[in-house]
């Protein structure tokens, strides 16, 4: 499995935690899960951390997904 990479964080003046990947904005945390985030991702792979805390994991179905009729545009 390739490991996660182009993710970014930012800790906002309020204390909110803002995760970006590829310069996209992936998720905003506040009170105690941004505490609980910001103790993870000192003590661990700060990529793998973001990934999980986004949820963007490769999963194997990005192809069926992409080619849902739900999904095209």
């Amino acid at each position: 499995m390739p490991r996660p990479q182009g993710f970014t964080y930012v800790r906002r003046p309020d204390d909110s935690v803002t995760i970006t990947h590829g310069g996209r904005p992936a998720g905003t945390l506040r009170g105690v899960r941004a505490e609980r985030f910001l103790a993870e991702v000192e003590g661990e792979d700060p990529q793998l951390v973001m990934a999980r805390w986004t949820g963007d994991y490769k999963r194997g179905n990005e192809r069926t997904a992409r080619n849902h009729p739900r999904n095209r545009r």
